[in-house]
């Protein structure tokens, strides 16, 4: 192995190690969650635009299935009325508005389906964000506990040395 080699490996090695000790769980786990939080309120608003979306096409639907109904009554009034050319015009638009029905049809079930998928995606990203936020509760606890047992131990350090000074110099 070459001395450039061998010094490139121990920088890596050196940053690396610099690195571990600067990372802090704590705080990566609450950038974690915070970005989790601003995921949740993109995947809110997609949601409540795919709904939207959703309610329209569906609005759009019943009008082309009033409309093909409008129409096949006007052709029923016609045949009636024994106007036959009329008759033949009504049933072709009804007929447009028909095909308009199963487009819209369409549309909906795949609105449908994308609404279901993003309320999945939606629930999930909130179980996990719930998961994260206990992490963190977990991280801080420790933290404190890890502190609070350090500051004990820095406590019962000093008055054990401190203890045993005087007495040995009474002795």
């Amino acid at each position: 192995m070459s001395i450039f080699a061998r010094v490139t490996d121990i920088f890596k090695s050196n940053v690396n190690d610099m690195l571990d000790r600067m990372e802090d769980p704590e705080k990566m786990v609450k950038q974690m969650i915070i970005e989790m939080e601003e995921g949740l309120v993109k995947s809110t608003a997609a949601l409540a635009k795919a709904m939207a979306n959703e309610k329209d096409l569906r609005k759009q639907q019943e009008n082309a299935i009033a409309q093909s109904r409008a129409w096949e009554e006007k052709a029923t009034v016609a045949m009636k009325a024994g106007n036959a050319e009329l008759a033949k015009q009504a049933l072709s638009k009804k007929l447009v508005f028909d095909g308009q029905v199963k487009q819209y049809e369409s549309m909906v079930a795949q609105a449908s389906a994308t609404v279901s998928q993003l309320r999945g995606q939606l629930d999930t990203l909130k179980m996990k964000l719930d998961e994260a936020r206990m992490k963190q509760a977990t991280l801080v606890a420790r933290a404190q506990t890890a502190k609070t047992q350090k500051e004990f131990s820095s406590a019962m350090s000093g008055a054990t040395s401190g203890s045993l000074t005087p007495c040995s110099q009474s002795a």
